[in-house]
């Protein structure tokens, strides 16, 4: 108990704002609701932060590259659809899905080899194999793919581990209650794209 509490005392203040920012954002993006794109934001400044701190060199960088397709994202969500209207929730096909896939492959494979060079990363494969996924996803996201919450599953169990292993509790606790929402997501986005698929059918000329 005593060990506990001086965990919890251990967490700074840039983990708890990563962590509220993060509950906010992902919330948001279950109810696909386009403000979760400028809560990303902040919550990537924190995490870039924590990250570096903890030597999770490309989890600190991939904040970066979150804030860049955080404004694609944005967009996307707004005016992506047919005549510029809101995006709706699609499934990838076969093909996107091979591509996305093998994107995450490769990534893993090309982070790992960059941390292993030029890093003193302690966990090049978890860090490179996360990230990869991580980008996946998130531009997955930007299309509201459903598979996206697939991914960000996957992820999310091996940042738990990676996270309890740099002894960032509080991170690997949001993590875990990412999980819970991710598969809230999942249910919601698959709700939303049969309701639209059912309505598109009506729709049609008979």
């Amino acid at each position: 108990m005593h060990w506990l509490a001086e965990q919890w005392l251990a967490v700074t203040w840039t983990e708890w704002l990563g962590f509220l920012t993060g509950l906010a954002c992902v919330y948001l993006v279950v109810k696909q609701n386009p403000w979760t794109w400028p809560i990303g934001i902040l919550n990537n400044i924190f995490f870039l932060v924590l990250f570096w701190r903890a030597h999770l060199f490309a989890d600190s960088l991939l904040q970066i590259f979150y804030m860049v397709i955080s404004v694609y994202g944005l967009w996307n969500w707004l005016y992506g659809g047919e005549n510029h209207s809101t995006l709706a929730v699609s499934k990838a096909t076969p093909k996107q899905m091979a591509g996305y896939l093998f994107s995450v492959l490769a990534t893993t494979f090309g982070i790992c080899w960059l941390l292993k060079t030029y890093s003193p990363s302690t966990t090049p494969w978890g860090d490179a194999f996360t990230t990869a996924l991580s980008l996946t996803a998130q531009y997955m996201m930007t299309r509201k793919r459903i598979e996206n919450w697939w991914l960000w599953i996957t992820a999310d169990v091996v940042y738990i581990w990676l996270y309890m292993h740099k002894n960032l509790y509080l991170t690997a606790l949001l993590y875990l209650i990412f999980i819970g929402l991710c598969v809230l997501g999942l249910r919601a986005w698959l709700r939303d794209y049969g309701e639209t698929q059912s309505a598109h059918i009506e729709g049609l000329p008979t």
